[in-house]
């Protein structure tokens, strides 16, 4: 497995699908990053020469990834909750975020239901 900022990224897939394992590298990111490397994209992770792995390393650590971002994250996150800033609330209180209806969906973020006595009149 090839090692790419702490992470190893899977042998058999193509290069450009392995670097989206890494945390803060979508698709888009990987393929600007092949592209400045001048790798193929769709050359497998187990194909590749350790030239060519040495330049997706250093073009990988131009972008915020893994603990870093993970870290910037949980920070602007805490920084609203500490504010009181209603996005910060509804962090807090578990609920989306980004004006979404809780009424009868929001299943994801509010987990499974609780039911609630002497409701149903």
């Amino acid at each position: 497995m090839a090692r790419i900022s702490g992470i190893d990224i899977p042998r058999d897939k193509r290069v450009v699908i392995a670097l989206t394992y890494i945390y803060g590298i979508g698709k888009n990111v990987s393929q600007q990053i092949l592209a400045s490397a001048e790798v193929d994209e769709s050359t497998r992770v187990k194909d590749l020469t350790e030239d060519e792995l040495g330049k997706i390393r250093s073009e990988v650590e131009k972008f915020k990834t893994e603990g870093d971002l993970r870290r910037e994250v949980s920070m602007n996150i805490k920084r609203l909750q500490e504010i009181g800033s209603y996005r910060g609330m509804r962090h807090r209180k578990n609920l989306p975020v980004r004006g979404q209806n809780t009424r009868n969906n929001s299943r994801t973020r509010k987990g499974p239901r609780r039911t609630v006595a002497n409701k149903k009149k």
